[in-house]
């Protein structure tokens, strides 16, 4: 397939001005194909590496349309002090209203993020019960932050209290922010099918350790690869 098209532009926030964004575009319409929304994570931007190889991969294997976006945060320059959840959630929101400007009416929009912006998706994908939240396909978590480092004795489960729709957990199996013995039995609780893919030797971002002897990034492939077969599986089922 032809090599896909980044488009940059900026996206309007509502009470926080502009932020950049990009999206992925595959170099031809393919009916059926997905669109994805990803969020980045707290101290990194639209731009990081995991984001950017998800946006060209899914464009160019599955005519996928992938959304990227920086928080109102790192676009001023705050890397290391984030925005409000009221700020973070209208940043998502405005991306999730901009995709249906880029794609059909009839294509199935998934929504998603690494640590903090898969937090962010998975909060907006509770509330859509609560009748505020987003209307999406489904939601795919990069390194999802179920805990501080260490403090497995204060789990946040409350972005997931009502996930209604097909999710993807990919986590490393060093996830300092995941213990996936705490997120194992939380996922058949969910009111919708959820699927845990483990990163072995994979941390918090999925980078793998010295130690395995490959490539800090070399997980990337396997991954990509574990989320195309998600959206393809269900953009099938939500036929």
């Amino acid at each position: 397939m032809p090599s896909p098209t980044v488009r940059s532009f900026k996206l309007s926030v509502p009470g926080a001005g502009t932020v950049s964004a990009k999206a992925d575009m595959p170099a031809d319409d393919m009916p059926g194909a997905p669109a994805l929304i990803l969020a980045h994570g707290a101290a990194n931007d639209l731009d990081y590496p995991l984001l950017a190889y998800l946006g060209e991969h899914l464009a160019r294997a599955l005519g996928a349309t992938v959304l990227r976006f920086n928080f109102p945060y790192v676009e001023r320059g705050a890397e290391h002090s984030t925005d409000s959840a009221a700020i973070l959630e209208e940043t998502l929101r405005s991306a999730h209203k901009h995709v249906a400007t880029l794609v059909s009416a009839e294509t199935p929009v998934f929504v998603g993020g690494k640590s903090l912006g898969g937090r962010v998706a998975a909060e907006l994908v509770s509330r859509r019960v609560e009748g505020d939240g987003l209307a999406v396909a489904g939601l795919v978590e990069l390194g999802y932050p179920l805990h501080a480092p260490g403090r497995t004795d204060r789990v946040n489960v409350k972005p997931l209290r009502h996930i209604d729709v097909p999710s993807l957990f990919c986590i490393g199996s060093r996830d300092a922010f995941c213990d996936l013995d705490l997120l194992r039995p939380l996922l058949p609780t969910l009111l919708a099918p959820a699927e845990l893919y483990v990163v072995e030797g994979g941390d918090h971002s999925l980078i793998l350790s010295r130690s395995s002897g490959k490539a800090p990034d070399g997980a990337y492939a396997d991954v990509a690869a574990k989320v195309a077969a998600f959206l393809i599986s269900a953009t099938a089922k939500g036929a």
